[in-house]
């Protein structure tokens, strides 16, 4: 390691600590979205040939991000990897997609690890055995009592929100509701409890990665007095310090929930 390098890396260590100490006393997310964003940028100007390599290093930062969630306290972490406008990507780019998702998943399914898996998204646009895979992961982490975190693939905000009404009025077709009754009762509340993120907090804070600010569709429904929060780091270089970072602004905001 070069001497700049070292002085890099201890500058980032006092920097750290001096964010720690900062956010001591503060207020902390209950549930932070992230959108992991700029792995194949990333892998254009880090030079390499396959953009995948991208989504691979970014994919090793994952379990870091979710250590730093659990240090902090962080109950709730919605991770989105794969939109569902991705998933029309041609067979060339999806498929090594896909299994680097499929690797990640599973090792966050590891028994030395503590998180509970859920996988949000609309499972039937993916191909069977990835869906299958996924859900497998996930089932293997019921009973955990730790963090819980959302792995969104095959996510996009919009469809959610149609699936959630769709879950409704077959619920109530089932149950013989007249359309006149199901107007009168039907409320932003029958919404929230058909979400993908069902029984679950809102998202306090949402962090994007890579400079892009907007959502794209991320937890349309359940952001609405969401705190965002965006970095021009590309996901892979996305480090402890901007996310102390984040914390510490998210702290120090005023939130009004909308009024």
């Amino acid at each position: 390691m070069s001497l700049r390098v070292r002085v890099r890396e201890l500058v980032y260590r006092f920097y750290e600590r001096q964010l720690i100490g900062q956010l001591a006393d503060l207020d902390r997310p209950r549930h932070v979205g992230v959108v992991l964003d700029g792995n194949r940028r990333w892998a254009r100007e880090a030079g390499f040939t396959d953009v995948n390599d991208g989504h691979r290093v970014g994919a090793q930062r994952i379990a870091d991000l979710l250590g730093w969630c659990q240090e902090a306290k962080v109950q709730v972490v919605t991770l989105w990897l794969l939109s569902t406008d991705n998933v029309n990507r041609p067979e060339s780019e999806l498929g090594p997609l896909l299994e680097i998702i499929g690797g990640v998943v599973d090792e966050l399914a590891e028994p030395e690890n503590p998180w509970r898996l859920r996988i949000i998204g609309a499972l039937d646009v993916l191909p069977t055995e990835t869906a299958a895979r996924l859900s497998a992961a996930a089932l293997r982490t019921d009973g955990r009592t730790g963090m819980e975190v959302n792995v969104a693939v095959g996510y996009g905000g919009r469809r959610e929100i149609a699936d959630a009404v769709r879950k409704i009025l077959q619920q109530q077709a089932e149950a013989g509701t007249s359309i006149e009754e199901l107007a009168e009762a039907f409320d932003v509340d029958h919404i929230a409890e058909h979400l993908y993120t069902s029984g679950q907090p809102d998202p306090d804070l949402v962090i994007r990665t890579s400079g892009e600010q907007r959502l794209s569709g991320f937890l349309l429904w359940q952001s609405a007095h969401s705190e965002f929060w965006f970095t021009e780091a590309y996901w892979p270089d996305f480090r402890r310090t901007d996310f102390l970072r984040a914390l510490r602004d998210y702290a120090v905001r005023h939130r009004r929930f909308g009024s």
